[in-house]
């Protein structure tokens, strides 16, 4: 006998494809509307290849920055021309200016940076670090979960629960969002339909004669699920208040999770990923604030900002993380990129953020400052940021439920 989970997620991967949803589909679904009422949603993006948090949050008050990266160091804010320079925040930390589109939501104070930020754990390979972030628990191999599916806040077992409560936008289910409560990944919302009439008679026969208990409960589930999905795209969607969201899989999902947040369909976490931050060689172009590294942060900076304008009001009730496996070397290597590191910088947007500052205790670029002798230190354990938001965002207090191990977290103010 499959696991509900395994029949949901092989049941919706079953169901991609291009078509309309059958009559009968109305009707086998038990009956019950999607939820009208709003919700809090935590969305965490996870910036997959340790992004170079030095560079994307630049410490440009500290000389000892521009000394180990004369070739890569983003130039101090009024050094050169705006768009040339970092974007001073504070007089101490300055943002890449590929990411100017953030700006005005630090200026509003409803962006927070947490700099030194990272894991606890030594490990140095991007597989045991997502793993680790992924289920929140640092050196823990064992961990079957995510960290994202244990904050839910525990419902009532007699309470209709949305099937899209928890989604990864993707094509498999990320690592962050899978345990006991159901979770749902979902490349497209336009494709995630009933393929044919074929599949539609297979589906049905299935939901009907099955006398399977729980085979016929997650059925239901997958039904309704894509039932909501294609109510969802049936309205006409456009982004409000002339949002603009870059072309690519991360601008995308941003804009798909805006969609199902404003259709009130139940969402209460969300996950999306955007790969490509190893950048070993050639991080910079012919200028420091050009190349792969800027191309990235820019389309990162304007989904995130497209996002937060798109959503208007509904920002009140909706707060994104975004974190990386690491950081990167403090010191440039020979080929004008930089080498696995440690701490790094998270951001966190949202209406109920205390922002407009930089938290976090920073640790110094000097030799004997940085971790190993190498990179920069990590002062904030990315739990904090977690569990904080976890409990002030979602309103799950159960802690140590959410983060096994984890007995003294240190919240940094960020949630108001």
């Amino acid at each position: 006998m499959h696991s509900r989970r395994l029949f949901l997620k092989n049941s919706a991967l079953a169901m991609i494809g291009v078509g309309s949803a059958p009559a009968w589909l109305g009707r086998a679904l038990y009956a019950a509307d999607a939820p009208t009422t709003r919700k809090k949603v935590l969305v965490a993006i996870f910036q997959r290849g340790a992004v170079d948090g030095l560079n994307m949050v630049i410490p440009h008050a500290e000389k000892r920055y521009y000394e180990i990266r004369p070739n890569i160091a983003i130039p101090a804010p009024g050094t050169k021309p705006a768009g040339d320079c970092a974007i001073d925040l504070d007089g101490f930390f300055g943002l890449h200016p590929a990411l100017a589109p953030l700006k005005p939501i630090y200026d509003q104070g409803k962006l927070a940076i947490v700099d030194a930020a990272g894991s606890p754990d030594p490990t140095r390979s991007h597989f045991d670090a997502q793993d680790y972030m992924e289920s929140g628990t640092p050196g823990r191999k064992a961990t079957l979960d995510g960290w994202l599916n244990r904050a839910l806040v525990p419902e009532p077992s007699n309470k209709k629960i949305s099937p899209l409560r928890a989604v990864s936008l993707g094509p498999s289910l990320a690592r962050t969002v899978r345990g006991n409560n159901e979770a749902l990944a979902i490349s497209n919302l336009s494709d995630f339909q009933i393929k044919d009439a074929k599949s539609s008679n297979t589906f049905e026969n299935m939901y009907a004669g099955t006398v399977a208990r729980v085979l016929h409960g997650t059925a239901r589930e997958t039904f309704d699920a894509v039932r909501i999905v294609q109510d969802v795209e049936k309205r006409a969607y456009s982004p409000a208040n002339g949002a603009s969201y870059p072309a690519g899989r991360f601008g995308q999902s941003m804009q798909q999770i805006a969609r199902l947040i404003k259709s009130n369909v139940g969402l209460e976490v969300a996950f999306a990923d955007m790969g490509g931050w190893d950048t070993h060689v050639n991080e910079v172009g012919q200028k420091p604030t050009l190349g792969p590294l800027a191309n990235l942060l820019g389309e990162f900076g304007q989904a995130l900002a497209a996002f937060y304008t798109d959503l208007g009001d509904y920002m009140q009730d909706v707060t994104i993380v975004t974190m990386s496996e690491f950081g990167r070397t403090a010191k440039e290597n020979g080929n004008r990129g930089t080498d696995h590191g440690h701490a790094n910088a998270m951001f966190v947007l949202g209406g109920d953020i205390q922002g407009g500052k930089v938290v976090g205790k920073w640790p110094g670029l000097a030799s004997e400052e940085l971790y190993e002798g190498r990179d920069l230190d990590v002062t904030t354990d990315f739990r904090d940021v977690l569990a904080e938001l976890t409990v002030k965002h979602l309103g799950n207090s159960k802690v140590a439920s959410v983060f096994p191990g984890y007995v003294t977290p240190r919240f940094r103010g960020l949630v108001g």
